[in-house]
């Protein structure tokens, strides 16, 4: 009977192991896109630290630009989410 049970349980965590293998794969890649967006967002800024209407321009089209480069969603594109819109 106590047999019967650690099979039923074994059976049960090798049909569940491939699926938390796949999630953990999953938030592998969502952090190293958002590490790389992190990454372009500092490029950016370093390459046009002021404040002005000009310098903002730029650094906001370097930033996408180098989203472009390494193949991630821009902010409006199909592939990003929507803007949140102040709810939880």
């Amino acid at each position: 009977m106590v047999w019967a049970r650690r099979a039923v349980w074994l059976a049960l965590a090798a049909a569940l192991l491939p699926h938390v293998a796949q999630a953990d794969m999953n938030q592998k890649n969502s952090s190293a896109a958002w590490r790389q967006a992190d990454h372009c967002a500092q490029q950016a800024f370093q390459k046009f630290p002021d404040y002005t209407p000009e310098s903002n321009a730029k650094r906001e089209a370097a930033r996408r630009a180098c989203l472009r480069d390494h193949r991630l969603p821009e902010p409006g594109s199909a592939a990003a989410p929507p803007p949140s819109q102040g709810k939880l």
